[in-house]
């Protein structure tokens, strides 16, 4: 083993667990006054159940070998418990226990992505349980598909997508991205709208320097989820880094101009969903493409999301953070056009469209994007369904309009006249 390539996946597992908080803040920001502690919550407090969950068995079916060799879910017991990682393999690149955790902050992230589409309305027990579900079904099932490769030897059997069809997906944008967009499509839909939606007061976002903060920690673990996912301090993730960094400044760009040409002013949310939409979309090419193309992509995808974000008022679902214009299509812009702008120059070695590759490549990520939508739609939405039946998605209508913190944590944010405790007490009741 290399100890710098060690120090770098370390360092990169560090930032994207900061991208958890970040996410908290982020989302935090984007809501309500008395709705901010349930949105960090969630995120927070989902991503520690999938974390547990991982330890347990979740690594296992995703990086497991492939059940009879079908590329769809890993071994459940090889790494029941991940006991079977405390030995040192000297033939190995990395430690297995370091690689185990650098994709456990992946599962992390992604469900909490889900959460905003169920920001101030969603039972936080129902929340807890969906998540663990949906990490269980979903995650762990298309994280084997896209993350987990075959070994050279033949010993090792890998996902459908990652080694059958040979879909690039550099760090997870159709396993995290598309994948947490069209969940929370599936959610919001059997969610419903919030009362008075879409022109409730308590939609609008009570801190706009939070959602900047956020977006900004955002953008300094990308390098890590990025750039880390080379698994080595070398050339491709020196390539990566720069890729993740000049497409998110050009989608905040982006996103501000047709702000700018559509609305007349370029807003704070706007430069920061630019950045993030940005982010989404290279995630998937950061390794396929020169910087000219990662330009390219952070641009259009800043653009087309500012669009995209619409779509919910037109089509009726209440999506409450936008992650289904942002990084369902964000992920989706990414994967897509990697069949256009992929360069053989760059660490992944394949050709685009654009680069006299054809159109191969594009049909192949094609194909790797339907079917994570697919899936991920329709489980996730049976699962909704099924939490819905039993014991309830929704909160009371007027804790609702009261704000959830109250309902769902006995707290507000911020003091008030209505503070329901003794900020003295050690157990607030």
């Amino acid at each position: 083993m290399d100890s710098g390539n060690v120090a770098w996946v370390l360092a990169s597992s560090a930032l994207v667990c900061l991208m958890v908080p970040a996410l908290a803040l982020f989302y935090g920001g984007m809501v309500g006054s008395r709705r901010i502690l349930n949105m960090m919550m969630m995120c927070i407090g989902g991503a520690s159940l999938v974390a547990v969950l991982w330890a347990l068995f979740g690594y296992s079916l995703a990086f497991g070998n492939s059940v009879g060799g079908l590329g769809l879910i890993g071994n459940l017991t090889e790494y029941l418990g991940m006991s079977q990682l405390l030995a040192d393999n000297p033939n190995a690149a990395l430690p297995g226990a370091l690689f185990a955790a650098f994709q456990l902050f992946f599962a992390c992230v992604t469900t909490a992505l889900v959460a905003g589409a169920a920001a101030g309305r969603m039972k936080f027990g129902a929340w807890m349980l969906f998540a663990g579900v949906w990490a269980t079904l979903v995650y762990f099932p298309i994280a084997h598909w896209v993350f987990a490769f075959s070994s050279a030897d033949g010993s090792v059997t890998g996902g459908w997508i990652a080694s059958g069809i040979k879909a690039i997906d550099f760090a997870g944008g159709t396993a995290v991205h598309m994948n947490a967009g069209v969940a929370a499509l599936a959610l919001a839909l059997v969610l419903g709208r919030s009362t008075g939606w879409p022109k409730s007061e308590h939609s609008k976002p009570h801190s706009r320097p939070l959602v900047l903060v956020g977006a900004g920690l955002l953008w300094v673990g990308w390098f890590g989820f990025n750039a880390g996912s080379a698994l080595a301090a070398g050339q491709s993730a020196s390539v990566v880094f720069l890729n993740t960094a000049v497409a998110a400044a050009a989608g905040l760009l982006a996103w501000a101009l047709a702000e700018r040409l559509r609305l007349g002013a370029a807003s704070s949310m706007g430069a920061a969903s630019g950045l993030i939409a940005a982010l989404v979309a290279i995630t998937p090419a950061c390794g396929a493409v020169s910087p000219l193309g990662a330009l390219a992509i952070g641009a259009i995808a800043g653009a087309v999301c500012s669009l995209a974000i619409e779509w919910k008022y037109r089509l009726g679902f209440d999506d409450s953070l936008d992650v289904v214009g942002v990084h369902l299509v964000g992920g989706l812009i990414g994967t897509l056009l990697i069949g256009l702008f992929a360069t053989a120059a760059a660490p992944n070695g394949v050709n685009g469209l654009f680069y006299g590759g054809g159109f191969r490549q594009l049909g192949i990520q094609a194909v790797a994007s339907a079917a994570v939508l697919a899936y991920s739609f329709t489980v996730t939405w049976l699962i909704a369904k099924a939490i819905d039946k039993t014991m309830g998605l929704r909160i009371d209508p007027a804790d609702e309009l009261r704000g959830i913190d109250l309902a769902a944590h006995a707290e507000f944010a911020y003091l008030t006249d209505e503070e329901p405790v003794d900020l003295g007490s050690p157990r607030r009741t």
